[in-house]
C-alpha cells in the first residue's frame, strides 16, 4: 500500500462490505465492480497483516479481528470524509 488515500480508500471497501454483507452489494454501494474492491480489500489485509473478512458462499463475514477493527475503521473513514468537506469550504 503506497499511500494514506489508498488506506482511507481501501478502508472505506473494508466498512462498505461488513455492512453490506455481501460482495457484490458493497461494490453496487460504492459504484464499482467487484473484482477492485476484492483486491483493495486484499491489499488492507496484506498492509495490516490479517484477515478481515470471511469470503463465503453467501456472502462476506468479519473475522473476530474485522469486528474488532471496525469501529476504528469507521471513524477514520468519517474522519476523512469530514476533512475533504472541511477543505473544501
Amino acid at each position: 500500500m503506497n499511500s494514506g488515500m489508498d488506506l482511507i480508500r481501501h478502508l472505506r471497501f473494508f466498512v462498505t462490505v461488513a455492512e453490506e454483507g455481501h460482495f457484490g452489494r458493497a461494490a453496487a454501494a460504492l459504484d464499482m465492480t467487484q473484482p477492485p474492491l476484492s483486491q483493495g480489500l486484499r491489499r488492507l489485509e496484506q498492509h495490516i497483516g490479517t484477515t478481515l473478512v470471511h469470503r463465503t458462499q453467501r456472502g462476506a463475514v468479519l473475522t473476530t479481528a474485522g469486528a474488532t477493527l471496525l469501529p476504528r475503521a469507521r471513524l477514520l473513514v468519517d474522519d476523512s470524509e469530514r476533512f475533504l468537506a472541511e477543505a473544501e469550504r
